[in-house]
C-alpha cells in the first residue's frame, strides 16, 4: 500500500476493481459506525463524520450505502467496532503506524504482529515510533494532462489556509493544520481542482532510505499485506520513496 508523497493510506485506484471498491467501503463503513457511536449522526457537528462523508463520496460510496451506515449506527444495530492504532518497525527499522478498526482485537493484533514478522519487521509498544510523526491534513491533486500551472496551484493552495505544497512530476501535495483540513479541501475543490485524495494522515518528519533490494521488497510485501487486511485503515510508514 504505497502512498503518494511518502505517506501510505487507503484509497481507491482509478482501476479499482468490483472486489476492491467493495473493500473500500467496507473499511470507511466500519470507520463511520465508529465515528457515529462517539461523536453522534449530525456532520454538522461531527466534524470526523463530515470528513468521513467527503472521504466515502470521494470514493464513490452512493449516498444510500452512506445513509444506511449512519442509521445502523445511531440505532445501536451496527456491529460494535472500536478503533485500535499500532506501531512497530519494519525492514532496516522503518517507522511503521497501522491503524485498524475491529470487532476482534486478538484476531486484527495477530494478523497485524504476523505480518511485521514475516517481512523482517517487529511490532512494538505504543509510542514507539509515534513520536516521528505528526498528524497533517494531506490533499493530493494529480495533473497528468500537464494542465496545471505549479506557480497558480502553489499560490491557490495558500490562499485557501494551506501550510505548505510540493510538486512531485505533476503530483501536487497540499499539506494543512488538522483543525483546518475541512475548510482548505472546500476551499480547493471551490477553485475547481479535483482531488485524487483528501486523507488526514500522519506525516514523518524524516525519512529513511532503504538501500538494500532486499529490504524494499520485503516492506512493499509487508504493505500489501496490511493492506488485505479488511481491519486495517491506513499505514503510515517513513520509507523514502
Amino acid at each position: 500500500m504505497s502512498g503518494h508523497s511518502k505517506w501510505s493510506t487507503i484509497k481507491r485506484k482509478k482501476e479499482a476493481t468490483d472486489q476492491a471498491r467493495a473493500k473500500v467501503f467496507t473499511k470507511i463503513g466500519r470507520e463511520m459506525t465508529v465515528c457515529v457511536k462517539e461523536g453522534g449522526p449530525d456532520p454538522n457537528t461531527n466534524a470526523k463524520l463530515r470528513d468521513l462523508i467527503a472521504k466515502a463520496k470521494s470514493n464513490n460510496v452512493p449516498n444510500d450505502n452512506i445513509e444506511r451506515t449512519i442509521k445502523k449506527a445511531l440505532g445501536g444495530t451496527g456491529e460494535n467496532y472500536e478503533e485500535v492504532v499500532y506501531e512497530g518497525y519494519g525492514p532496516a527499522g522503518i517507522a511503521v503506524i497501522v491503524e485498524a478498526t475491529t470487532d476482534n482485537r486478538n484476531r486484527t493484533a495477530g494478523n497485524v504482529r504476523a505480518a511485521f514478522s514475516k517481512y523482517g519487521g517487529n511490532l512494538g509498544q505504543n509510542g514507539c515510533v509515534g513520536y516521528l510523526f505528526e498528524e497533517k491534513g494531506v490533499i493530493t491533486i494529480m495533473d497528468e494532462d500537464d494542465e496545471i500551472e505549479e506557480d497558480k496551484i502553489m499560490e491557490d493552495a495558500l490562499e485557501c489556509g494551506a501550510e505548505d505544497i510540493k510538486c512531485d512530476e505533476g503530483e501536487y501535495t497540499i499539506y494543512t493544520s488538522v483543525d483546518d483540513f475541512a475548510e482548505v479541501r472546500e476551499a480547493v475543490i471551490a477553485l475547481g481542482y479535483t482531488l485524487a485524495t483528501a486523507d488526514l494522515a500522519k506525516v514523518p518528519s524524516t525519512y529513511v532510505e532503504l538501500t538494500s533490494e532486499e529490504d524494499v521488497a520485503n516492506m512493499e510485501k509487508m504493505l500489501d499485506k496490511f493492506n488485505e487486511d479488511d481491519d486495517v485503515n491506513a499505514v503510515f510508514h517513513n520509507m523514502e520513496s
